[in-house]
């Protein structure tokens, strides 16, 4: 069994968690609308990769004895001026949700929750990454700029991802 404010914050990150998934989503919706397939295949295997961050948080809820409580998902921005505004709000998005990962630690660590700490941790390993893909990504646009030839061919490197479900134990 969790406490309740461990499931609190497990529930608030289950919607974190699905709202990012939106938000990649109207970014995938974005990309496709300017013809940057490569880029709209890369939001939207991310936008996968949160559908099922979620599903982790909400199977390990549902695991250890606690009660999902699914809450409302806000709408996400649909409108950017630019590529680097979406690789920028990218990178500050999952800024965010280490953020909110980082608390949950937190609070297991202080409560001497140990199974939920051990959870978090490959989600803590997980953002390192996810970090450090939306900043090597920002700083390819920013060095980029509006040349078109690379655009395209930063645009054909984001074609190349493949999404791959997580092969970790959800309890």
């Amino acid at each position: 069994m969790i406490s309740e404010k461990i499931q609190k914050k497990l529930n608030e990150q289950i919607q974190k968690e699905f709202y990012s998934a939106y938000l990649y989503l109207s970014m995938e919706a974005y990309f496709s609308s300017k013809n940057l397939s490569g880029f709209a295949n890369f939001f939207r295997v991310q936008a996968q990769e949160e559908r099922d961050h979620a599903m982790m948080f909400f199977n390990y809820v549902n695991h250890v004895g606690g009660k999902v409580k699914l809450g409302l998902i806000e709408e996400p921005k649909s409108e950017f001026e630019s590529i680097e505004e979406v690789l920028r709000m990218a990178l500050e998005h999952e800024r965010f949700v280490t953020s909110s990962i980082y608390s949950i630690v937190d609070q297991a660590i202080e409560e001497r929750d140990h199974k939920t700490n051990a959870f978090l941790q490959w989600f803590v390993t997980e953002q390192a990454e996810e970090e450090a893909t939306a900043e090597a990504n920002l700083e390819k646009i920013k060095l980029i700029g509006s040349d078109g030839r690379g655009i395209l061919m930063l645009d054909a490197e984001m074609a190349q991802r493949v999404y791959t479900p997580p092969q970790v134990s959800q309890a």
